[in-house]
């Protein structure tokens, strides 16, 4: 058989295997006892196997194979949940994910592994890890005794997740009506009723429409939030009258999420799915409505499987540069119709526009990313990371779903990767040195991702030993990045973002994980390559907050055209606060810095003709025209000729030889064929 067609397909499905047996094992060591998450590495493990032997790739069957022997000793309460064995475990997770790269690189997957397979073998017949009962049988039971009952769509499991932040409970609610019931719909309503007294029905299972109808047996299922305990949810429900039955079963983001995939999956079924026959055959109309609902959830999980298809980044690259064309075109074809004043033309240059601006959204769309494709590796890197520096963090995730451009998605990993692990070794502090200080001596470190306008906010809060001032201005002193003079004159904040210098490092001892000097600074370029800045706030003895800001797309982007003589540049949408028009007296003078009261607060002015060498006649004009701009907290006025309008542009590179260019950061055609520069308004406020 030829399995090359099948290569590409492979390659993505094993990573996203290995992803998922990295993320359930690190909820595993979290909770030991729950054999629902050992089942669902087994699950992954037993398909990466499956799909490799297939391929012909003996080298990661064989060691998948050991893997699994593990877990089923595991799941068959013959082994218990250990560190070790887990570090044992992870290091086969990290050969296997090794041999899938070499394949995608075009190698043939191989790699010593007899070390690996060999500690393996020895913990399934014992030898490392003592055979020993384990109470996690009940949590099974529980687990498949109330069944899947419900499925949500993406905007159901928004809803959900934002109600967990909100310290929301979720409940799965399943109501039985006396089979003799003749008014089932007047008690679909009043159930229904107590329910949104309680909180939020997020979905019904029939449909409202099919419970209104009377279209169902005797028996239906309602997702709630709410902030009640589900006793008292459950003691509420039984009063309504001719309810004979109410099971309320709490679930969590992480099992729906498990549920879907497992449904999407459709793989085999484990001995934890009979169980659940047993626990239900009593109870046989039940067990035929479940059987009915599940049969329907596959039909429809195959269906959406079947809408989804994988696509080369390239393919998307391509598209979106011959989208960007159109956009230079729909430009020029809208200053054509406004010079003809065609009114057939100007309709059709307007339908054109509409289209386009939707045409516009979706391959934007198509381009984002959930930050998740980068944050997933963290949790594993922050386990190791810890455990060789001997301290006790917990990360904690917030926002992964929050979307960015894949462009920009490449280019984050590293300098992430640098801020927590500076956060682990600087930040946190050892056990010992916490409990001294009277902090829990687990440190907490949060991973947190939201939009705000058109931008994607990235934070990484610590509550470590925050920044000692003292330290870093005599490290600055002595690499001489600032003088002892200018030392004296720095707030807090200036002097946390010292530590951003190329070379600087605070560490007293060079190990792998810091003191080179080596990592800030490159997090700096590279935030400030992508458009975005780089924030810190400190506070000693408490913890220290990192807060990047990143475009949401780094193609296609609204400016405001502004005039300066001659020429038009433009300036990002996403930097300007507003424009105004000033006179000239009311231009002041301080510290030889020309500035204006906004609003009760002082800003410096930049005359953009003198920043850019304008030719131009002089003229003492009566009024200005100002664009003020924002970079974090600090804001400039930007003094123009006159605004243009707004316009969406395509952002073109200027090239190797004028990538030094001060204050540009870029270059667009416009409609009638000219080049306006984009003006980089980071740059312009210090």
């Amino acid at each position: 058989m030829d399995t090359n067609q099948y290569l590409e397909m492979f390659i993505e499905e094993s990573k996203e295997h290995l992803q998922a047996c990295n993320e359930h094992l690190l909820e595993l060591e979290k909770n030991p006892e729950n054999i629902a998450i050992v089942n669902e590495v087994f699950r992954s493990a037993h398909t990466l196997k499956g799909m490799s032997a297939t391929m012909g790739y003996e080298d990661i069957a064989n060691l998948t194979h050991k893997m699994e022997n593990v877990l089923d000793e595991i799941r068959n309460s013959r082994l218990h949940v250990t560190a070790e064995l887990l570090d044992v475990v992870f290091v086969a997770v990290d050969q296997l994910e090794a041999m899938v790269l070499d394949i995608a690189a075009g190698g043939k997957g191989k790699l010593d592994v007899t070390d690996t397979v060999q500690k393996l073998h020895k913990i399934e017949t014992g030898e490392e890890i003592p055979v020993a009962a384990t109470t996690a049988e009940p949590a099974v039971i529980n687990e498949v005794a109330q069944d899947n009952w419900l499925s949500y769509d993406d905007y159901e499991m928004t809803v959900i997740e934002q109600s967990v932040e909100q310290d929301f409970y979720t409940y799965e609610i399943s109501v039985k009506l006396r089979e003799d019931c003749l008014l089932k719909a007047a008690r679909v309503y009043m159930v229904f009723e107590l329910l949104e007294k309680m909180g939020d029905v997020i979905k019904s299972s029939p449909s409202v429409e099919k419970l209104e109808a009377e279209d169902f047996d005797e028996i239906f299922y309602v997702a709630l939030v709410t902030n009640e305990p589900s006793e008292d949810v459950q003691k509420k429900l039984m009063k309504v009258s001719e309810v004979t039955e109410v099971l309320v079963k709490s679930v969590t983001i992480e099992q729906l999420k498990k549920r879907n995939n497992l449904e999407l999956n459709n793989v085999e079924e484990t001995p934890v799915i009979e169980n659940s026959v047993v626990l239900v055959e009593q109870k046989q109309q039940t067990e035929e409505v479940k059987s009915a609902e599940k049969s329907t959830s596959s039909k429809n999980n195959q269906a959406q499987s079947s809408k989804t298809i994988r696509v080369n980044i390239e393919r998307l690259d391509i598209l979106m540069n011959l989208f960007e064309e159109l956009v230079i075109d729909r430009g020029r074809l809208q200053s054509i119709s406004e010079d003809l004043h065609n009114s057939e033309l100007d309709e059709t240059v307007e339908r054109m526009s509409r289209i386009t601006g939707d045409l516009q959204n979706i391959i934007l769309n198509m381009r984002m990313v959930p930050v998740d494709t980068v944050f997933n590796r963290f949790p594993r890197m922050v386990r190791q990371l810890a455990r060789d520096l001997n301290k006790k963090i917990n990360l904690e995730v917030v926002g992964a779903e929050t979307e960015l451009d894949r462009t920009v998605i490449d280019e984050i990993g590293d300098p992430l990767v640098h801020l927590i692990r500076n956060s682990l070794d600087h930040g946190v502090e050892s056990p010992e040195i916490r409990l001294a200080n009277g902090k829990p001596e687990e440190g907490t470190v949060v991973l947190r991702a939201y939009h705000s306008g058109n931008h994607v906010f990235i934070e990484i809060e610590d509550d470590g030993a925050g920044i000692n001032r003292e330290k870093v201005l005599k490290k600055a002193i002595s690499k001489g990045i600032v003088s002892n003079e200018v030392a004296q004159t720095l707030n807090d904040k200036q002097v946390a973002e010292l530590i951003l210098s190329s070379g600087f490092s605070t560490a007293d001892v060079i190990s792998d994980v810091s003191g080179r000097g080596v990592g800030l600074d490159v997090v700096k370029t590279t935030i400030e390559s992508l458009g975005g800045t780089i924030d810190i706030s400190s506070t000693e003895g408490k913890g220290s907050l990192f807060s990047i800001q990143l475009p949401l797309t780094l193609s296609i982007i609204s400016v405001m055209l502004v005039e300066l003589g001659e020429e038009i540049y433009a300036i990002p949408l996403s930097s300007i606060i507003e424009t105004a028009i000033i006179r000239a007296s009311d231009i002041l003078n301080a510290h030889n810095q020309k500035v204006i009261d906004f609003r009760g607060k002082v800003v410096p002015l930049v005359f953009l003709e003198n920043v850019f060498d304008v030719p131009r006649e002089s003229s003492d004009d009566e009024f200005h025209s100002v664009v003020l701009v924002r970079k974090g907290d600090k804001m400039a006025g930007l003094v123009v000729d006159s605004f243009i309008g707004q316009q969406e542009i395509v952002l073109k590179s200027l090239g190797a030889y004028l990538s030094s260019v001060f204050a540009i950061s870029g270059a667009t055609i416009l409609g009638n064929g000219k080049v306006a520069l984009i003006v980089d308004c980071n740059a312009l406020i210090s």
